[in-house]
Parts: structure tokens; sequence; C-alpha cells
């Protein structure tokens, strides 16, 4: 069951561009000035707040004269180049007003791919959270993105960001009550994000934004796997994040697995990219899922993609589902020469001996 938030506890909140901007192509200062109330009031009451914040192409898109969302990169980067500036002088000035300073990160999805990066982001988050004074506002970086390094939606993005710095808390504002049922009645609390949860969810067509349910339940699910819950309530409500610090009645809750996952394993599971696959028998199957075990190359059946030493791998079964990911010990090409062999024949076909383990335990995921 849900409970009251403790003070002290680090609370990653993502605002979507259709509250930013009530459905228009242009950022709308009231409702910005009343999501800087709300931020405030909580870190009064002795919360950590993080926002990841939509709205910067939104904003740039009314100074370029764009009526629609922008469809290519190219669009996209101009329109968050001059919205991304407007959009951070706009959250300053409005949290001055209540004590606070903000600091701008930028963030692209290689740089979390990268353990170094990925590290050194939530380093310098959580020492602007130390400060006190400093209100963190994360959004991806779309004047240099691309196709190939987009998080995809600012949903996902406060996921990753909510595992980042091992949030108690993630809350997504939307313009909708919660997660609804078939007969449009509010969720309260989701247990697990299964098929009938996500054949109730439908996508947006909204001019200003890139979301819908669906990236929300991605988003959801990668948070409730870390350990984190998740809230997704309506932030046209002017006290709506109070609300839900104080556990009131208010939008849908994802409850969490049981106990978080260690940091390490989170950037394994959800920050770091994926560059191979390999096939398992039964037997492997087995003896990761139920008995957590380290894969070995004797229970491998095929090897798919490109890899070297440290990738992080998918590791699936004979019919190709994903059981678990990790970083693989030896590379594509040394894989293809020792899948199906015990240990004590590494030597003798690869000419040396590194690991006993293609893929120890303490490198590797299992996801519910």
């Amino acid at each position: 069951m849900k409970q009251v938030l403790k003070k002290g506890s680090i609370i990653v909140v993502k605002v979507g561009s259709s509250i930013l901007t009530a459905g228009s192509n242009q950022l709308d200062k009231e409702r910005l000035s009343a999501l800087t109330s709300q931020v405030s009031n909580l870190k009064r009451e002795g919360y950590a707040v993080v926002i990841v914040s939509s709205g910067a192409i939104a904003c740039g898109m009314q100074r370029l004269g764009y009526k629609e969302r922008p469809r290519t990169i190219v669009e996209s980067s101009a329109a968050a180049a001059i919205g991304q500036a407007l959009l951070m002088h706009d959250y300053e000035r409005s949290f001055q007003a209540y004590g606070y300073c903000t600091a701008q990160i930028l963030l692209t999805s290689d740089g979390l791919h990268d353990r170094t990066r990925y590290l050194n982001a939530r380093n310098t988050i959580m020492h602007l959270l130390e400060k006190g004074n400093v209100v963190p506002i994360v959004n991806e970086n779309d004047a240099v993105s691309t196709d190939e390094i987009k998080f995809g939606d600012n949903d996902k993005l406060s996921s990753l960001v909510a595992t980042l710095i091992d949030a108690h808390l993630l809350i997504i504002l939307s313009d909708v009550d919660g997660f609804k049922d078939a007969q449009g009645a509010v969720i309260r609390e989701i247990h697990k994000i299964d098929s009938h949860i996500l054949g109730l969810a439908g996508n947006t067509s909204k001019e200003t934004s890139v979301g819908g349910m669906i990236t929300k339940l991605e988003a959801a699910k990668i948070v409730t796997n870390s350990g984190i819950p998740m809230v997704i309530a309506n932030g046209n409500d002017p006290e709506v994040l109070l609300k839900i610090a104080r556990a009131e009645e208010v939008g849908s809750w994802f409850l969490p697995r049981e106990g978080k996952m260690p940091g390490k394993k989170r950037w394994i599971a959800f920050s770091c990219r994926n560059c191979g696959k390999i096939i398992v028998d039964d037997g492997a199957r087995e003896a990761i899922i139920k008995k957590g075990r380290s894969l070995l190359a004797i229970g491998i059946v095929s090897v798919e993609g490109e890899f070297s030493f440290g990738d992080l791998v998918v590791i699936c079964d004979k019919n190709h589902v994903e059981i678990a990911r990790g970083l693989s010990n030896y590379s594509r090409a040394e894989l293809e020469k020792i899948k199906g062999m015990k240990t004590d024949s590494f030597e003798a076909v690869l000419g040396y001996y590194s690991y006993d383990e293609v893929i120890h335990r303490d490198n590797l995921v299992m996801l519910r």
C-alpha cells in the first residue's frame, strides 16, 4: 500500500507540455507559477525535488511560427534551442519569488549508457539537492539529440532520472486524473503492468506533446522494477503534489516490487545500451530465473548482434522471450566458438582462458 513520504525523501516530478501550455503552443505563465509554488511548498516541508520538464519545444514553436509540433529532428532541435532558454528563464524567475534558484541539466541517452557519465550525472544532481536551495530541472538535450540517442519522451526520461538518483517517488503530471479502466473510472492502485493494463492504455495526438498513456506505463515498468513507486495524476489540480505527498486519494499509484534494485543493476537494466542477444537453453533459463545463477557457455544456444567484453546483452529463451540482461565477459566472436561448451574447454578453443562465467550473476539483472 502507498504510504506518506518521509521528510528528506527525493521526489521526481515530470510535468508534461499539456500542463505547462494549457494545450496551446506557448507557455502558460500562471500554470508554471502554480507548479513552482507547489514544489516550493514541498521543499519547505523537507522534501528534495527534481523536475523533469517538457515544454522547451513548445516554447520555441511560437518564436519560429510553428503551428504544429515539428516532425523532423532539425525542426525540433531548432525549436528546442530557442525554447529551452525561454523555459529556464521563466522557471528561474518563478522560483526566485520563493527563495530558490534553478539548475539546468540536459541529458541524452548516450550520456547515460556510459557508466562514467551516468555516475557523473548522478553525482551532479545529488550535490545540487544537498545544497537545499536549488531545484534541478532536467530535460532531454533536444538541440543535439538524434533518433539514435533520443530517450523518445520525457516520461521515459523521468523514470531513468528517478532510478539514477534512487528517488523515493516519481510523479507524472498529466491532464488526466489517472489511469482509467474500461468504464472510465480511475484505478487507484496498480500492482502489476500486465496485458490487461496495457490493453487499457491509449495514445494522444496533442500538437505540443509526444507522450501518451503507453509511454507512462513504460516509465512505470522501469521505476517499479527498480523498487520505486510512481503516480500519474492531474497537474491541473493546484495542490496535487501536496496531496500526493500526504498519500491522499488522488491519481493512480503504481506500486513497486519489494526491495530496491542496487544502483549498478539499475544501470544495467535500464540505462545501458543493448548491443546483442544471447539465446539460452531450458537448463540455463531455469538456472538464471529460479536459482539466480550466472550464465555459463554450456547453456548458450546461439548469439546475435555485435558486442565486445563489457557490453550489455539481452538473454532470451529459445522462444526469444527476454528473461534477463547483463554485461558479457566475452565478445560475440568468442562466444560463437565456445557456446555449448564446458568451461575447461575454453583454453583449448580460444588459446586463452579469461572467465568461468559468460555473465556473472553480479552483472546480471532479471526483470519481472
